[in-house]
C-alpha cells in the first residue's frame, strides 16, 4: 500500500498557520484570510497580530489615559492593532499623536504646534493659539503677521520602525480670511538634519489652488492640507536625533497660515524591516 507524504494546507494545525502568517504582514494577512477556512480562523489569532504591534507599545500608551484604557479594553490583538491605524492616540502629554500604518504596522507620529519651535509663537501679536473642531489636538497655531517665519521640529529616531524610510509634512491650513496674504506660490526652505549634520534640503511652496477656489493637490480629505517636507531613513540599530526646519525669511508680511503639527510616517510604496522592530 502507498501511503501519501503530502498534506492539504487545512489539515495543518491552526497553530502552525498562525505562525507562519506572523511572519507576513498585515496586508498579506488579509488576503491569506480567504485561501480557506483554516486560514480565515488564524488570521484573527492574538500570535499574528501580537507580532504586527511593536514591541514597545506597552511603553508608548503608558504616557497616554487613552492608551492605557484601550490597552486595558481591546478584546484581541487585531483589535488594538486596527484602533491604534484608525483612531491615533494622544501620548506624551498630549503634545503628540501615535498611530499606526494599517499595512505594514509601522510608526508614525504626529507633532502638535505646541511641541514644535515656532519664531515669536508665544507673542500674542504675531501668533494665536486656537481650538479647531477638525484636530486631533487641543490647540492649533495661527499665524497673525510675521515677516520671519521659522517653525522647527525634532524627533529621535528610536521612536520609529528601523529600517524604514519616511517621510515627513507640515500638516496646516489656510485661513479662508479675505486678510490671509503672502503665502501664495511663496517659495519655502526646507532643511533636514540627522545628528546636527544636513541631510537633506529642498524649497516648497504654499498651495496656491484654494485661493483660486480649486481643490488643492495636498489636500488630505481631513480638512487639512500637508506639504511634504522631505525624506529620511531609519537605519537598523542606529539612533539619533531628527531636526526639521521650515523657513521663509523674505521681508515680505504673511498672516493666516494654521499649523498642526508635522507629521512623519512611512513613505508610500515603501519596504523595511518587520513592523514589530
Amino acid at each position: 500500500m502507498e501511503i501519501s507524504e503530502e498534506m492539504s494546507l487545512n489539515e495543518l494545525p491552526e497553530g502552525c498557520i498562525a505562525t507562519a502568517l506572523s511572519f507576513t504582514t498585515p496586508q498579506d494577512v488579509g488576503r491569506l484570510s480567504v485561501v480557506s477556512p483554516m486560514f480565515m480562523l488564524a488570521a484573527v489569532s492574538d500570535v499574528v497580530w501580537e507580532r504586527f504591534l511593536p514591541r514597545d507599545l506597552e511603553s508608548i500608551l503608558s504616557t497616554s489615559p487613552d492608551g492605557s484604557r484601550l490597552m486595558a479594553s481591546a478584546a484581541s490583538k487585531k483589535e488594538l492593532y486596527f484602533s491604534l491605524c484608525e483612531n491615533p492616540v494622544l501620548v506624551g502629554n498630549g503634545r503628540k499623536s501615535f498611530s499606526l500604518e494599517k499595512k505594514s504596522g509601522k510608526k508614525c507620529y504626529r507633532l502638535s504646534a505646541r511641541d514644535l519651535l515656532i519664531t515669536w509663537g508665544d507673542s500674542p501679536e504675531y501668533w494665536t493659539w486656537n481650538s479647531d473642531p477638525t484636530s486631533r489636538f487641543p490647540e492649533v497655531a495661527e499665524l497673525i503677521s510675521v515677516c520671519w517665519l521659522e517653525i522647527s521640529g525634532k524627533i529621535n529616531t528610536s521612536m520609529l520602525s528601523p529600517a524604514t524610510l519616511y517621510t515627513a509634512y507640515l500638516v496646516l491650513k489656510l485661513s479662508i480670511d479675505i486678510h490671509n496674504y503672502g503665502l501664495d506660490d511663496q517659495p519655502v526652505a526646507v532643511a533636514m538634519k540627522l545628528d546636527g549634520e544636513e541631510s537633506y534640503t529642498r524649497t516648497v511652496s504654499w498651495s496656491a489652488e484654494r485661493r483660486r477656489g480649486q481643490v488643492p493637490r495636498n489636500e488630505r480629505g481631513d480638512g487639512w492640507l500637508e506639504i511634504e517636507l522631505g525624506e529620511f531613513f531609519t537605519k537598523e540599530g542606529k539612533d539619533g536625533e531628527l531636526g526639521i526646519r521650515v523657513f521663509d525669511g523674505t521681508t515680505h508680511w504673511k498672516r493666516g497660515l494654521i499649523v498642526e503639527g508635522i507629521e512623519i510616517r512611512p513613505k508610500q510604496g515603501a519596504r523595511g524591516a518587520s513592523p514589530s522592530s
